[in-house]
C-alpha cells in the first residue's frame, strides 16, 4: 500500500506570491534611529503652558518615573510650574467596585465642560501586586468625555500607593492646572475604607454610593462617611428610584448624629442617573456652592495650606525611604535581616526594632553634632 504521506490530495497547497510584510519595517527602524524627541525643561514648560497635550502628557511621565535623572528633570518642571497652579477646583471622587464611577464622571465632566470649564481626569487604576501592572482602561469607560478637546483624561497606576492614589497625584494635578485645567477630578481606585488620602488633596470630597447595597445602615460606623463633603446615590433610575430615595432619608438620618464638619457646610445627599442625567446638574451646583462657602469662612484657604504641609511630608518620607533603601550600609542590613525573617530566627518586629537602632547609630556617626 502506497504511503498515505504521498498520494496526492485536493487539499495540498501549493505555494503561492511572497506576501509583504504586515508592517512596514523601513518605517519602524527610520523611528528607532530617530528615536522621541527629548525636550528641555524650558521646552516643556513652554508646552505645558500653551496646553499641548502631547508634552503635558510626556511631563507626567516623567514625573511618574522612577529613574533619578527624570526625577530631577521632573522636580524642576513641576517647580516652574507650581506658580501657574492653584486655581482650580480640585474635586475627589470615590465609592466601591461597581458603583459607577467612570461612567458618573463622564455625566458630570460633559455637563462642567457645557458650563465653559476645561477638566483634567486624574483616573487611578489599580496595580496588580503579582506583575505590578495595570490595565489603564478609563479612557475606554469614558469614550465621549476623552474625545472632547475640553478634557484631559490621565490614567495612572497607583503602584500599591495607600489611599486610593498614585504615588505622584499632587504633581500630576500641578502640571494640569498649570496647563489651564480649571477644574480637576481624581478618581480613586475604590478600595473601602484605605481610600482617604485623596481627601488631603482636593478641595470636594464626593462619596458615591449605591442604593440598597446595605451602605445607608452601615454608614455611621465608616470614617470615610465623615470626610464626604458630599454623598450622590448613583443608578437612581428605573426600579432603583424608591431604593435610592430610601436610602437618602436612611443616609440622612445617620449623618444628623454626626458633628459639624470643620467646612461647616453640611454634606448634601443627591440621589442621581448618569445614564438618564438627572441629578448631576444639582451635584455640580453642590460643588460650587461648597467652594463658595469654604472660601467665604476660609476653610478653603486653610484647607490649601494643609494641603501643601501633606505634600511636603509625603515627598519627604517617600524620598527619605528610598534614600535609606539605597544606601549600602542600610541595604545589607536589610538582606541579612530578611533572611533571619524568613528562616524563623528572629520576628519581624524585632528585626524591625533592630534595623532602627542600627540607622540611629548611623546617623549619630555620621551627622554633624548640634
Amino acid at each position: 500500500m502506497d504511503n498515505p504521506s504521498k498520494q496526492k490530495s485536493s487539499l495540498a497547497i501549493h505555494p503561492g506570491e511572497n506576501q509583504p510584510p504586515a508592517v512596514n519595517t523601513r518605517a519602524i527602524s527610520d523611528f528607532r534611529k530617530r528615536g522621541r524627541k527629548k525636550y528641555s525643561v524650558e521646552e516643556f514648560i513652554e508646552g505645558i503652558l500653551s496646553g499641548n497635550r502631547t508634552i503635558l502628557s510626556r511631563a507626567i511621565t516623567l514625573v511618574e518615573s522612577s529613574l533619578p535623572a527624570d526625577q530631577e528633570k521632573a522636580l524642576e518642571i513641576v517647580e516652574k510650574c507650581w506658580s501657574h497652579a492653584g486655581q482650580s477646583i480640585r474635586v475627589g471622587i470615590t465609592g466601591v467596585p461597581g458603583v459607577g464611577k467612570s461612567t458618573f464622571i463622564e455625566a458630570l465632566g460633559k455637563y462642567v465642560i457645557q458650563q465653559g470649564h476645561r477638566l483634567a481626569v486624574l483616573a487611578i487604576d489599580p496595580s496588580s501586586k503579582r506583575s505590578k501592572g495595570s490595565i489603564l482602561g478609563d479612557k475606554t469607560r469614558m469614550e465621549r468625555l476623552a474625545a472632547d478637546p475640553c478634557a484631559y483624561i490621565r490614567p495612572s497606576p497607583s503602584g500599591g500607593t495607600l489611599g486610593g492614589v498614585a504615588r505622584k497625584t499632587r504633581e500630576t494635578m500641578i502640571l494640569c492646572e498649570a496647563a489651564g485645567y480649571d477644574v480637576v477630578f481624581i478618581e480613586t481606585v475604590g478600595v473601602g475604607q484605605s481610600e482617604t488620602a485623596v481627601h488631603s488633596m482636593t478641595d470636594y470630597f464626593l462619596l458615591l454610593m449605591l442604593p440598597g447595597a446595605g451602605d445607608e445602615l452601615q454608614g455611621i460606623k465608616r470614617g470615610i462617611m465623615e470626610m464626604a463633603d458630599g454623598i450622590a446615590i448613583t443608578k437612581a433610575d428605573g426600579n432603583n428610584i424608591e431604593r435610592a430615595l430610601l436610602a437618602k432619608q436612611q443616609l440622612e438620618n445617620a449623618l444628623h448624629l454626626f458633628p459639624v464638619p470643620d467646612s461647616g457646610v453640611p454634606p448634601l445627599i443627591i440621589p442621581c442617573s448618569a445614564i438618564e442625567n438627572k441629578g448631576i446638574s444639582e451635584i455640580w451646583d453642590a460643588i460650587l456652592h461648597f467652594i463658595s462657602a469654604t472660601r467665604q469662612n476660609g476653610y478653603f484657604k486653610e484647607k490649601r495650606k494643609q494641603q501643601n504641609i501633606e505634600a511636603l511630608y509625603d515627598s519627604l518620607f517617600d524620598d527619605l525611604r528610598h534614600l535609606l533603601l539605597r544606601h549600602p550600609a542600610l541595604s545589607n542590613q536589610i538582606k541579612q535581616a530578611e533572611q533571619e525573617v524568613m528562616q524563623n530566627k528572629i520576628s519581624g518586629y524585632a528585626a524591625a526594632r533592630r534595623l532602627l537602632s542600627f540607622l540611629q547609630a548611623f546617623l549619630h556617626a555620621n551627622l554633624p553634632e548640634e
